[in-house]
């Protein structure tokens, strides 16, 4: 799997959708927010495209003819940690958590507002690239290790792969043992948020992190939930 690419002071961005309009309407917002643009329209060029340019960060709809969204989640996840921001319908709930199943980092229901969408995209991009001073963390006795220096992560020797949203969210609960963060906190303090967020974006990156770190996802003994106040990291 890529390391993620460097953003850089205009970051391209693939947007994919299958509306015309709305393509048009992204690419003027992007380029008169400081981004370049490369765009495909279904699920097979975009594969295509991201293989050709490879992007900072995609935009992707989950409704694509043919491939759709959430299989080219899937298969760029498999390849790639690059930052995913997905488009969903306001009633796709389903879809919305499969996508961050999937390995999403953040989405945007339609229809959305111009300076929402770009606000999201800088702050996944704000995630992904952050830098950390060369450190190492050790947590469950030595189990896990974070690298924060290469932003690498290993589980019992063995490296594991997180996406930047993940890993930011696991270095900031590793930085603050035993604080309790509620969601909310988490949105603003990991996500980067001055605006309202769906707290089930945060409860899905606990769970995809739990599956990759804990000895038992089902009971997790590191990231441990308090319940009906949030998220904390245990180190004893």
């Amino acid at each position: 799997m890529d390391r993620q690419r460097p953003g850089g002071p205009n970051p391209l961005v693939l947007v994919v959708d299958d509306e015309p309009d709305l393509v048009r309407g992204l690419c003027q917002i992007l380029s008169n927010s400081g981004f370049r643009v490369a765009t495909a329209s279904d699920g097979e060029e975009a594969l295509a495209v991201f293989r050709a340019v490879l992007p900072a960060i995609v935009v992707l709809d989950l409704m694509l003819p043919g491939k759709d969204g959430l299989e080219v989640c899937r298969e760029l996840r498999r390849v790639s940690d690059v930052p995913i921001l997905i488009l969903t319908a306001r009633d796709d709930t389903l879809d919305k958590i499969l996508g961050l199943e999937l390995g999403a980092d953040d989405y945007v229901t339609k229809p959305f507002h111009g300076r929402e969408l770009v606000a999201r995209l800088r702050s996944v991009l704000r995630r992904s690239n952050r830098q950390y001073p060369g450190v190492t963390l050790s947590l469950d006795g030595g189990r896990v290790r974070i690298n924060l220096g290469a932003q690498t992560v290993t589980v019992a020797g063995q490296p594991v792969t997180l996406t930047p949203t993940e890993f930011a969210l696991l270095v900031h609960l590793a930085r603050h043992p035993g604080r309790v963060f509620s969601r909310e906190e988490l949105l603003e303090q990991v996500w980067g948020y001055d605006f309202p967020g769906d707290l089930r974006t945060v409860d899905v990156h606990v769970r995809r992190l739990r599956q990759k770190i804990e000895a038992d996802p089902a009971n997790p003994v590191l990231l441990c939930t308090r319940f009906g106040v949030g998220y904390v990291l245990v180190t004893s």
